[in-house]
């Protein structure tokens, strides 16, 4: 879906690509890639084409309503990266605006982002595999499996794994901002 809402708004806006390009500081190529939906592009780079085209991130991952229940399947969920060589969330629920929850998994130590940083929400995670560290206005909370944490997601923050086995987790965002 956001492969057809980054088309959808560039076209609206009288756009290129190359000119969408030039603007974002990303190639034409990758553009081409992600609005043909053969790529899944960074959280970076979305955040790049939601500046430019004048969109906020749910609204670009927004999909139409389910009509009754979404049933999420492993193997079959759109991913979000946090950028080249970095995690992945699979995204649990179906684009909305009102709520988004994501299924983190953490190599020994990775961490979802090199610094941490805030957006404006309210997040909730729990753990499911391992210990991850969780990073929240300058405090870290070490959670074990069975643990949660929610914050103002405004306080930056970010997650992390200190330990050396994977980690995995759910994360609740009310209203989303990938």
């Amino acid at each position: 879906m956001l492969n057809e809402r980054v088309r959808l708004l560039r076209k609206e806006r009288g756009l290129s690509l190359r000119q969408l390009a030039e603007a974002t500081g990303l190639s034409a190529a990758l553009l081409s890639q992600v609005e043909r939906g053969t790529t899944d592009p960074s959280l970076s780079t979305v955040r790049k084409l939601a500046v430019v085209l004048g969109a906020d991130l749910p609204t670009l991952f927004a999909e139409d309503a389910p009509s009754g229940a979404h049933v999420s399947r492993p193997g079959q969920r759109p991913l979000l990266s946090a950028g080249h060589g970095s995690m992945a969330y699979e995204r649990l629920t179906p684009g909305r605006t009102d709520l988004e929850v994501l299924k983190g998994r953490l190599e020994p130590g990775q961490a979802t982002s090199e610094e941490p940083w805030g957006h404006p929400s309210t997040e909730c995670s729990v753990v499911l595999l391992g210990t991850v560290v969780a990073e929240v206005g300058g405090v870290r909370h070490e959670l074990r499996v069975g643990e949660s944490i929610t914050f103002d997601s405004r306080l930056p923050h970010r997650y992390l794994n200190a330990s050396g086995e994977p980690a995995e987790y759910l994360m609740s965002c009310t209203p989303p901002n990938p």
